[in-house]
């Protein structure tokens, strides 16, 4: 088995870069990719921890990129929260480039402290009269890397207020009915199972989970200077070697971490969106199996086919809840997945320039699938394990 969206305490998360990766081992997985928003802080204690337990590790990060000048400006795409604005990976990082990935996100992850700022005071204009108040420096940024290259994301801010509400609320029905009472939140189904629980492990991650698919649009203040545009993004991938990816996310009917509302995205208009994308210079899609339906991938997978797009597959682990198995690469039709994951490693430890993608290896195997298959057994082979893994 093989994930490779793993996000750590660089972005938001519960593991550190070598927690993920112990965790990732002792789940059985073969490979694992670190994939934290604007930030590769964490990428060299990965590898690092990964060479230790003997599994393969990829390197990416994510972020949110304008779209604004494209076809699609003005729609819902992969992101909740704001028109005209992606979901992006940069996959397959050759490691000798991390410092030039970083560079370039550093004055994005500042970008987006500016506007942080400013969120946390339009939130606290909210719950202030709940008797709750959050400071940006002392409750939120302490819970995130930001100081070793780590970035910011609203969910840090709603884990603050989460920890305020249970410091003046004792877990379980008071905080439902605090929810209720105060913002008007009625938590029902699993949720509200969870959060009448005071013994629940992971209380905290559960009212984040609740916070954000009911508040995020009570303090969310539109994203715009720390937003490149999606051409300097696929600059960024030709000129480090990395491997440019649009993050599928499709129409949602039921989160699997109880943070997202049923909402429609890029469904509806996904013939359009995928050749435009190969177009313009992106190489690959991620999705993920398990938050998707089948029919939803039949027809993503048909796309990817027809216009020559790798596929690459991460579970977007941020919760210890989530499991780090996904059972679903283990169907047929899936497990082109996990070649893909060692075709990732492969990529990664090649000379840059010489790459999966690049004008060398496309001429040695004009073929994307077998360029994958040619690249998976590179990865296989770098990969130094001695254990033996889900495969």
């Amino acid at each position: 088995m093989i994930n490779n969206h793993i996000h750590t305490t660089y972005s938001f998360s519960p593991y550190t870069p070598a927690e993920a990766v112990r965790l990732a081992r002792e789940n059985g997985l073969a490979t694992a990719g670190i994939m934290d928003h604007d930030s590769v802080g964490g990428a060299g204690e990965f590898i690092k921890a990964a060479r230790v337990v003997g599994i393969g590790a990829t390197v990416g990060f994510e972020m949110r990129v304008c779209f604004k000048n494209t076809p699609f400006a003005n729609r819902r795409i992969n992101n909740p929260d704001q028109d005209s604005v992606v979901y992006l990976a940069m996959h397959g990082i050759p490691h000798g480039k991390i410092k030039e990935a970083d560079a370039f996100l550093k004055p994005y992850r500042d970008a987006r402290n500016v506007r942080n700022r400013r969120m946390t005071v339009k939130l606290n204009e909210f719950v202030h009269a709940s008797g709750l108040v959050i400071d940006f420096d002392r409750d939120v940024l302490p819970l995130s890397q930001y100081k070793n290259g780590g970035s910011v994301t609203e969910r840090h801010i709603l884990y603050a207020l989460a920890g305020k509400i249970m410091d003046n609320v004792l877990p379980g029905i008071g905080i439902v009915s605090f929810l209720s009472d105060r913002f008007g939140i009625e938590v029902t189904g699993s949720n509200r199972e969870k959060l009448t629980d005071p013994t629940n492990t992971w209380y905290r991650y559960y009212l984040l989970g609740v916070l954000k698919g009911h508040m995020v649009g009570r303090f969310y203040i539109d994203a715009d200077a720390e937003l490149p545009d999606y051409k300097d993004f696929i600059g960024l991938a030709e000129g480090i070697g990395a491997i440019p990816a649009y993050a599928y996310l499709g129409d949602v009917t039921d989160s699997v971490t109880g943070d997202k509302k049923a909402q429609s995205f890029e469904d509806g208009y996904l013939d359009e969106l995928v050749p435009f994308l190969k177009e313009v210079g992106f190489k690959a899609i991620t999705y993920m199996p398990a938050m998707n339906t089948t029919e939803q991938l039949k027809r993503l997978i048909a796309l990817c086919n027809k216009h020559g797009l790798f596929e690459i597959c991460g579970e977007d682990i941020n919760s210890p809840f989530q499991p780090f198995v996904c059972e679903a690469l283990g169907r047929d039709e899936y497990k082109h997945l996990v070649t893909a994951a060692w075709a990732l490693i492969g990529h990664e430890k090649t000379a840059i320039g010489s790459g999966l993608f690049s004008e060398e290896a496309i001429a040695r195997h004009p073929s994307l699938k077998e360029r994958i298959e040619y690249f998976a057994k590179v990865g296989r082979n770098e990969n130094e394990s001695g254990t033996t893994v889900r495969t």
